[in-house]
């Protein structure tokens, strides 16, 4: 049940409805924790037992963190206890695979059956989300939270259970805590932030895809790189990295929007990205739930920057492969985490120079950190280690061709990009202004109406 589909519409135009009749009242909660696990479960009801569990096992442990002698080792329960669940839907493929290439270079006769089962959507979101809140409480930054009731919707909010944003327990219990109170401005406002989502991923996101698979290969599956020449690899890269955009861009304003409909404010995911002028800058604009999640549990648990250039730069590398592993198990998302890992430390220093700071216009620094972060996202899109590489080289040594640019394609990422310079610029209150906005929201209502195809495609960030 996908945000752009009709059904979901059906789902939560009476789960709002539900909600508008109870909100105030005891029934707010468990209303909320019912229709989460109602949208989780029609994915597959199967999921819930993994959603079930976490949220019970970090519930009891949270507990006896709190009035316990021994914090730290209930701790590591609830962080092996997590990490063993993901470890188990996630990465037993990855590892039995490895492990059996390992085998047969020893040549060892067995074979390490390959695992069945299928990842539980959104499990690495809630899973992260639940350590974090442990954590918290371990620390003394958040209070264990006594009711289960209000703890199970904590982990399964249904807008950001998927794909984020990856909430902190300070931010979102209290808001379940509240008495539901909603304005007339929540409704406005979050519809707004709605539409722009679901504009991102259906008019924009959708339509740069087709020309990516063409060159990439459908979304899992090897491509034919090698047929095409370096304008259209460098164009398939190029929109790749707007449709990704888009694409988890648009289901983390959908889900912001419909939170924010029902009087909860989950967090800013993304904040223009593209406009980074250092590669520390892009983290701090880019999926900013994980990279601050990694940031705050395990970058500076790590030591952070305290220790010396040579411990800051093993932490940032470190932290970096774990995010990439983190995505997906596959050496494509070793290789993308590492090269922003050596993105970041190599351009550390440079990025703190005067020149660098004052004299750089920054349009070129945007310009830098922009093809630093798409040539990453080669390895990323990819379906194999021997396609992105075949993809790298072409790109330097292949003829050229005519890549049948799509002109529509270009222009809608111009225009977004000019706004979103507009945006960051003195003409933001224009832009802010009521009649402005309402003519945005006619305008993209009218393009989807007039353009976009009933049937859309799933979610780049699902898979993961």
């Amino acid at each position: 049940m996908l945000f752009q589909t009709l059904p979901f519409f059906i789902f939560f135009t009476l789960v709002y409805g539900g909600y508008l009749l109870i909100k105030g009242t005891r029934l707010r909660l468990p209303w909320l924790l019912a229709s989460s696990y109602v949208f989780y479960a029609w994915l597959s009801p199967l999921y819930l037992i993994p959603l079930a569990y976490a949220t019970v096992v970090d519930y009891f442990v949270a507990g006896r963190i709190e009035k316990s002698t021994r914090k730290r080792a209930w701790l590591a329960v609830s962080i092996v206890n997590d990490l063993a669940v993901l470890g188990f839907f996630k990465y037993a493929g990855f590892v039995a695979e490895n492990l059996n290439h390992v085998m047969s270079w020893l040549r060892v006769p067995y074979a390490i059956p390959a695992p069945s089962f299928l990842l539980p959507a959104g499990l690495s979101f809630f899973l992260l989300q639940s350590i974090g809140y442990t954590i918290d409480v371990y620390r003394g930054t958040t209070k264990r939270e006594k009711s289960f009731l209000a703890y199970a919707t904590f982990v399964s909010f249904f807008p950001r259970l998927l794909m984020g944003p990856i909430e902190r327990a300070g931010n979102l219990l209290p808001q379940l805590h509240d008495e539901g109170r909603m304005t007339l401005r929540d409704f406005t406002d979050g519809l707004s932030v709605f539409v722009v989502g679901y504009f991102k991923k259906v008019a924009l996101a959708d339509y740069l895809a087709i020309y990516v698979a063409q060159v990439y290969g459908p979304l899992g599956q090897s491509g034919t790189p090698a047929q095409f020449q370096s304008p259209a690899l460098l164009l398939a890269t190029f929109l790749y990295a707007w449709q990704i955009y888009f694409d988890f861009s648009g289901y983390t304003d959908m889900a912001r929007g419909i939170a924010r409909m029902m009087g909860i404010r989950l967090m800013l995911n993304f904040s223009n990205p593209y406009l980074a002028v250092s590669m520390g800058d892009f983290w701090r604009r880019w999926h900013v739930s994980l990279s601050s999640w990694f940031r705050d549990y395990v970058y500076i648990p790590l030591g952070g920057n305290r220790k010396g250039k040579f411990a800051t730069y093993r932490n940032l590398f470190l932290t970096m492969v774990l995010s990439g592993i983190w995505h997906n198990p596959g050496w494509t998302f070793v290789l993308w985490g590492s090269i922003h890992a050596i993105g970041n430390m190599g351009t550390r220093e440079l990025e703190r120079t005067p020149f660098y700071v004052r004299r750089l216009p920054q349009i070129v620094k945007q310009l830098f950190v922009f093809a630093l972060v798409t040539f990453a996202w080669i390895f990323f899109r990819a379906a194999s280690i021997g396609d992105a590489w075949t993809i790298v080289a072409r790109i330097f040594t292949s003829g050229l061709a005519d890549p049948k640019c799509p002109l529509l394609a270009i222009g809608l990422i111009a225009a977004v990009w000019c706004y979103q310079h507009l945006f960051e610029s003195r003409l933001r209150s224009v832009l802010e202004l009521w009649p402005v906005r309402v003519g945005l929201m006619f305008l993209l209502l009218a393009y989807m109406l007039l353009t976009v195809p009933a049937e859309g495609q799933p979610f780049i960030y699902m898979q993961f």
